[in-house]
């Protein structure tokens, strides 16, 4: 059994228990880790951000399965290292290339929509909007600035005044609160 600091135990502890200080703490200590780890197999800043969230989030979500016996650390390695490698499978199903021996063949997809497409993604926002605005003002306006004023993390922490830590954990919490208003809507349909 590997030892472990008595303290990340007791944040693992709070955590399960859904206290949010314990998630925000054991985000900022594991971070820089994950993310240099994303950043080593993307070398792309925003690939690794946005998988290294998706990491966290997953763990977040699946805590309760964590097994004392291993190191937390290698814990989130090993989910991270899982979405890195089902992003990778998304990307590689979505172009196809041929090697000839002298001449290469590309078929990648067109993704301009169509006119249909169109009014579906504009239903499709509407809806986005009317469930957004069933969450606290304070979420909507994280998800407004990461979505729709495509602002990176750097310019929300500057813009909303708190380190980029909070807004990070900030946005997480909001996009589960709005995972959870779509799915509890799609029962009812």
């Amino acid at each position: 059994m590997v030892k472990k600091n008595s303290s990340i135990s007791e944040l693992i502890e709070k955590a399960r228990k859904k206290d949010q200080k314990a998630f925000n703490t054991l985000l900022n200590t594991y971070w820089s880790d994950i993310y240099r780890f994303q950043f080593s197999k993307t070398n792309d800043e925003d690939e690794a951000e946005d998988i290294t969230i998706k990491t966290f989030s997953k763990a977040f979500d699946k805590i309760h399965l964590y097994n004392e016996s291993y190191n937390f650390k290698t814990w989130l390695i090993s989910i991270s290292k899982n979405i890195f490698l089902d992003h990778l499978r998304k990307q590689n199903n979505n172009t196809i290339s041929i090697n000839k021996k002298e001449s290469e063949a590309y078929k990648i997809f067109d993704e301009t929509p169509t006119v249909e497409d169109q009014i579906i993604i504009e239903q499709n926002l509407a809806q986005l909007l009317d469930y957004i605005k069933q969450l606290k003002p304070h979420y909507q306006e994280i998800i407004n600035l990461r979505y729709f004023r495509e602002m990176s993390y750097k310019e929300m922490a500057q813009y909303l005044n708190e380190p980029m830590s909070n807004i990070k954990v900030k946005l997480l919490r909001a996009k589960k609160l709005l995972a959870n208003i779509i799915q509890k809507h799609k029962k009812i349909e």
